[in-house]
C-alpha cells in the first residue's frame, strides 16, 4: 500500500530534527505555496509574472521553490502584479 503525504508528515512530525527544520523553513514554504496558488489562479506562467514584476523568471522560481525569503518590496510588487494586496501580520 502506498504511503500518503499525511502519513509521511505524521511520521516526520515525530522526529525532533524534522520539527526543528520545519520551524526554521515554514515561512519560506508558506510564501512559496501562496505564490504558486495565486499565480495558478490568475492563469499566469512564471515568465508572465516575472515580466509583469520586471524581474527574471529564475527569481520567481527560487521563491516558489522556497529557496529564498522575498523582501517586503518584492511581496508588494507581487501583490500588485497579481491584482491583490499584501497583508502582513505579527502574532505575539
Amino acid at each position: 500500500m502506498a504511503m500518503t503525504w499525511d502519513k509521511y508528515k505524521k511520521r516526520w512530525e515525530r522526529d525532533p530534527e524534522f520539527r526543528e527544520i520545519w520551524k526554521k523553513t515554514r515561512l519560506e514554504y508558506e510564501v512559496a505555496r501562496a505564490l504558486i496558488k495565486a499565480r495558478i489562479e490568475k492563469k499566469m506562467t512564471q515568465v508572465q509574472l516575472a515580466r509583469k514584476m520586471k524581474t527574471k523568471q529564475s527569481v520567481i522560481s527560487r521563491v516558489e521553490n522556497a529557496q529564498t525569503v522575498p523582501t517586503l518590496s518584492f511581496m508588494r510588487r507581487l501583490a500588485e502584479a497579481l491584482g491583490g494586496k499584501l497583508k502582513v501580520s505579527l502574532e505575539v
